[in-house]
């Protein structure tokens, strides 16, 4: 029972592969768009904060077949990344990074706003009044206290990654050592006769993960508020 293939292995490395991957390159983007959702008022902010959490709405499988028509290598942003960068997306690691982190990013975004829209803004001001340049008050003030959210939406999102299946395997397909990640491997192995064993060592380890990742968000959340309020 508890005897794990390599097979099951490569998928349990790739999709913490993927879930890193993913978390970290969409974590500066999701800390720029919640503060300036946050902080400002433009036209059309009500259509970038729907677009923003689309992909927790949309079936997945959507959201997959939208990425292969922008970054297939026929797409729109594809083909141009492959003919004058050589950078494929589909069928590809990346390409399941990608999609893991397009679905994972509304619940990178939403706790981080929170976060900055629970701060005081006359923190914000003082510093400005003393003449520190906005990029520099949001350097030294509003991401220090931001980051309880800024944790608990990176560990959410590395969550929702490593569990991600409809979006990536219409993206990426499913291809073992490639793009075959805990879910899409799980999905295999129920489709044949023999495979209940094995998709039952790799439910509990996706169990274990996602629990583990949750326990870790809560902690480390608890640790960044004691310490910004110097308990």
């Amino acid at each position: 029972m508890f005897d794990i293939s390599t097979p099951e292995w490569m998928a349990v490395l790739l999709s913490l592969k993927v879930g890193v991957v993913a978390t970290l390159v969409a974590t500066p983007i999701a800390i720029a768009l919640a503060w300036a959702l946050a902080r400002y008022e433009f036209w059309g902010k009500s259509i970038v904060d729907a677009a923003v959490h689309l992909p927790l709405v949309l079936p997945p499988v959507v959201t997959g077949y939208l990425l292969l028509l922008t970054f297939g290598k026929r797409g729109l942003v594809g083909g141009w990344l492959d003919d004058h960068l050589g950078i494929v997306f589909a069928f590809r690691w990346t390409g399941a990074a990608l999609a893991c982190g397009v679905m994972s990013f509304p619940l990178l975004v939403r706790p981080i706003r929170l976060s900055i829209e629970a701060i005081d803004r006359r923190l914000e001001q003082a510093a400005s009044t003393l003449g520190a340049s906005p990029w520099k008050v949001f350097a030294t003030v509003t991401l220090p206290l931001a980051l309880p959210g800024i944790l608990a939406g990176m560990v959410l999102g590395f969550a929702k990654a490593i569990g991600e299946f409809g979006a990536t395997i219409t993206f990426v397909s499913n291809i073992p050592g490639e793009t075959q990640t805990i879910s899409s491997a799980i999905y295999s192995l129920i489709q044949t006769p023999d495979g209940d064993a094995a998709g039952m060592r790799l439910v509990i380890i996706s169990i274990a993960m996602s629990m583990a990742a949750l326990i870790a968000s809560e902690v480390f959340t608890r640790r960044a508020t004691r310490r910004l309020h110097g308990i």
